[in-house]
């Protein structure tokens, strides 16, 4: 009797138009006053149980390196970098938006963003050469869903959250998934681009692939550092977090200046001659090969034995240098090896000109206007996650309390469901909820609920999560309330019934990328499993 009051509750607060989570806390707190055993103090404790959970602390985190990442002049270089690799084919300019969202959702962690980031260039792109308005807003929306699969990814943290879950399995598990939807979403544009004789970039060869690939990778470098602190054994998730956050600070302030007091200041000035740039350069590649060296051998050998600091840094100078001499001699001109010292002389006012202006604007940095307005859009939606994801979690806690999940699952086993039928219920489930609620929430009401009859049923608990993340995506790209065809219809312009039809003939896409995950578990078991073990789960 209490489930069905505490549903109806729920439900008729959503309807009303009460934000979730009041929804959430308030219809928690009326079935705990008046129809269960549970002290009503036990509210005070579950929402400081809950605000206390170390894994969710990685949230705001990744929403404040998202932040800083999602400036214009990371997503441009990611756009570039994409364009050169595959902007040849037939629709290669759409496809590159796609790979564009791949990779920036591997920075951000998040579907809004990267719409907003790479939508809002590669919109304006596609229809500079002859794309149509409705067919670029159409692959930016579905595409865009990828921010929440491919890892790092805020929903995924929620996922772990709510059923304990490891969160390093979780961001390894949507690797290959994330790599199949981008995959088949870029196979449709080939063959809708083969149809409609859709333009092709012009092919600029590998110089230009390696040229983009140099511009976007300090902000791809990211990725390095969160996935390979995780699971080089160097962080948690959580503390990969942080560690993002310093470091998209540090990119979009100091290095690309996108942003912040030294905004728009070029490295390397017009003025500058060339042996000096060369110079300059060749500096910048040693360092830059030895501090990707240093860290990528650190997460690499942290388990190896007689691999020592010394050794590390020893071998990372010597081959350092073997890059700053053979940049200098192809690069300098005809004194060869001779003109080397020459060369990075020459380079020195450029480095002294930039060291002090980094000097002198680095505590200015942390206070700018830029970073001040980034820091408080960070935390507004940090409030706004964590404030939906506590109450639900206080929704779960009267879910357990009541024993509710194990009503359910008693009376789907003695119905005869198997784990097939189980997930086709998951699936229709979650599509039809995903129309109407933002995903953190819908995923903490749903997953305390089905967690235990998957586990009941033999569904591993991460190709669950894995189910249920795709089905958030596919949520987000459906009317009412699907927030990236909102986000879409703000950065073209178009009304959201328009959005809502160019986007369609890609959520077929998605819809059987759904069915393949679903009934494939292997997608999304094969990587965690084979480096981190089978995930075990306490009944």
């Amino acid at each position: 009797m209490e489930s069905v009051i505490l549903f109806i509750l729920v439900l008729l607060l959503l309807f009303l138009g009460v934000p979730v989570a009041v929804s959430l806390g308030l219809s928690s707190l009326l079935i705990i006053a008046f129809f269960s055993n549970d002290s009503v103090s036990s509210v005070a404790l579950q929402l400081f149980t809950a605000a206390q959970n170390y894994t969710l602390l990685a949230i705001p985190f990744f929403v404040l390196a998202s932040a800083f990442m999602s400036t214009g002049g990371v997503a441009r270089r990611i756009i570039r970098f994409a364009i050169a690799s595959v902007g040849h084919f037939k629709g290669g300019l759409a496809m590159a938006s796609v790979l564009a969202c791949m990779m920036f959702a591997a920075l951000s962690g998040s579907s809004p963003a990267t719409v907003v980031a790479i939508g809002t260039i590669a919109i304006a792109g596609m229809r500079q050469v002859g794309y149509s308005k409705e067919f670029a807003a159409g692959i930016i929306a579905n595409a865009g869903t990828l921010g929440i699969l491919i890892p790092p990814s805020i929903v995924m943290v929620v996922y772990s959250a709510a059923t304990d879950v490891s969160v390093g399995r979780m961001f390894l598990a949507g690797v290959v998934p994330g790599i199949v939807a981008g995959l088949m979403l870029m196979i449709a544009i080939y063959a809708m681009a083969r149809i409609r004789n859709l333009p092709s970039e012009e092919w600029k060869g590998f110089g230009e692939i390696l040229e983009g690939g140099k511009q976007a990778g300090w902000g791809l470098f990211l990725i390095i550092i969160i996935l390979g602190g995780i699971y080089g054994g160097v962080f948690t998730p959580t503390e990969a977090a942080a560690v993002a956050a310093v470091y998209a600070f540090a990119v979009a302030l100091f290095v690309y200046r996108d942003m912040g007091p030294m905004k728009g200041v070029r490295w390397v000035n017009e003025g500058d001659t060339k042996r000096a740039r060369v110079g300059f350069s060749a500096s910048v590649y040693a360092i830059a090969f030895f501090f990707v060296w240093m860290i990528m051998t650190f997460f690499l050998t942290a388990d190896w034995e007689g691999v020592t600091l010394r050794g590390r840094s020893l071998s990372g100078l010597a081959l350092s240098l073997a890059v700053m001499i053979a940049y200098g001699i192809w690069r300098g001109g005809e004194k060869g090896l001779a003109g080397l010292p020459g060369l990075l002389v020459a380079g020195l006012p450029i480095w002294r000109r930039n060291l002090a202006l980094m000097g002198r604007n680095f505590l200015p940095a942390f206070f700018n206007e830029d970073t001040r307005k980034t820091t408080v859009d960070a935390a507004r939606t940090t409030v706004m996650l964590m404030f939906i994801i506590v109450n639900a979690l206080l929704f779960a806690h009267v879910l357990t309390a009541e024993r509710i999940p194990q009503a359910i699952t008693s009376v789907m086993v003695d119905a005869g469901f198997t784990w097939f039928t189980f997930l086709i219920a998951v699936n229709l489930l979650l599509l039809l909820g995903g129309q109407f609620m933002e995903p953190s929430g819908l995923l903490l009401i749903v997953a305390p609920v089905v967690f235990p009859i998957a586990m009941e049923l033999g569904v591993d608990p991460i190709h669950l999560g894995i189910i249920m993340v795709v089905n958030m995506e596919i949520g987000m790209i459906t009317p009412p309330i699907g927030l990236n065809l909102f986000v879409t219809s703000g950065i073209t312009g178009m009304s959201l019934i328009k959005v809502v039809r160019a986007a369609a003939p890609f959520v077929l896409v998605l819809f059987l990328f759904l069915i393949i995950v679903t009934y494939v578990p292997i997608l999304s078991t094969w990587l965690p499993y084979s480096l981190m073990g089978p995930e075990i789960v306490t009944r």
